[in-house]
């Protein structure tokens, strides 16, 4: 049975050249949709995440997906209460995941792994001597819980601070690095 609400939760990275005209199309789109959530425009991209009943939400998918620029975008499902969220926030910003710098801006890009892969490395190689885990989670994330061997940045307490600590991430740069996120679009982006 299909659950009678459904949460979104999507990000991509693609160059946006008007965000304002962006979040005024997405939230025209919600509201006649009755959606409510979150949905930050910038010129790098788009990150949402929204709830509304099964039905709104796929009419909702059906005009974003058709866009070309968002048409292979990986969306994030999952079941929904109805309550998840009070009330639909749709922002234009400077960037969808404070950095300080633009994905647009950035010249290379790098490799996504699969798990399987990240797997055998953690049974042939040496994290620290091999290869690198770099958590880029806020501090008490990490405290909470983490990979064996990973490490997070000194003074880095959020991940706006990325910037400030890549300078510790340098003697590092000849090996792979793999970077630890709750969610891909700030790792993406890192």
């Amino acid at each position: 049975m299909k659950p009678k609400h459904t949460i979104l939760l999507f990000y991509k990275y693609t160059p946006i050249d008007n965000p304002e005209q962006l979040r005024n199309e997405q939230r025209l789109l919600c509201e006649r949709l009755g959606l409510k959530g979150r949905i930050i425009t910038a010129p790098e991209g788009i990150n949402v995440t929204v709830e509304g009943t099964t039905e709104n939400i796929e009419k909702y998918l059906k005009v974003f997906l058709s866009d070309p620029r968002f048409s292979d975008t990986h969306i994030k499902r999952s079941s929904g209460t109805g309550s998840a969220f009070p009330k639909l926030s749709v922002k234009a910003r400077k960037e969808i995941v404070t950095l300080g710098k633009s994905l647009n801006e950035v010249k290379s890009k790098g490799k996504v792994i699969k798990p399987e892969e990240l797997k055998e490395w953690f049974q042939t190689k040496k994290v620290g001597e091999d290869f690198y885990i770099v958590d880029l989670r806020n501090d008490y994330e990490f405290r909470v819980g983490r990979f064996k061997g990973s490490m997070i940045p000194e003074n880095m307490q959020n991940f706006r601070d990325v910037p400030h600590v890549l300078n510790q991430l340098e003697p590092m740069k000849d090996k792979p690095m793999i970077t630890v996120c709750t969610g891909d679009v700030r790792c993406e982006k890192a």
